[in-house]
């Protein structure tokens, strides 16, 4: 049985096999998951976040990885090394800190060119 799964923000769609990890679909897509460990939730560099309904098309969370994320889990956020899809759905890939920080700088003298031409 396959599913697809939905990358965001890029939106990026892959259909893989069920029971695939969320890091290895993301990989055949060709969509940047970090992590350092290789996918063995050593690093815990590759926290995705999903919705209530995403969650359900997920495997549940093991122990090892609630002990990992703590209160993290209930706010939706799960490790992609970690995640096996059960079902179609759509997984959203938080921005890294440093490109957060430059996108909003650039938005910003966006923002102000924007002020000075009206």
């Amino acid at each position: 049985m396959n599913h697809e799964i939905i990358f965001r923000p890029s939106g990026v769609k892959v259909v893989v096999g069920h029971g695939t990890s969320v890091l290895a679909a993301a990989r055949k897509a060709g969509v940047h998951i970090p992590t350092r460990c290789g996918g063995k939730m050593g690093c815990l560099m590759c926290k995705i976040s999903v919705d209530e309904e995403a969650g359900k098309q997920l495997s549940r969370p093991a122990e090892s990885e609630k002990r990992k994320l703590g209160s993290l889990v209930q706010q939706g956020v799960r490790l992609a090394c970690q995640s096996k899809i059960h079902g179609s759905l759509a997984v959203s890939i938080p921005e890294d800190r440093l490109k957060a920080a430059i996108r909003k700088q650039l938005e910003a003298a966006r923002q102000g060119e924007k002020d000075e031409l009206w």
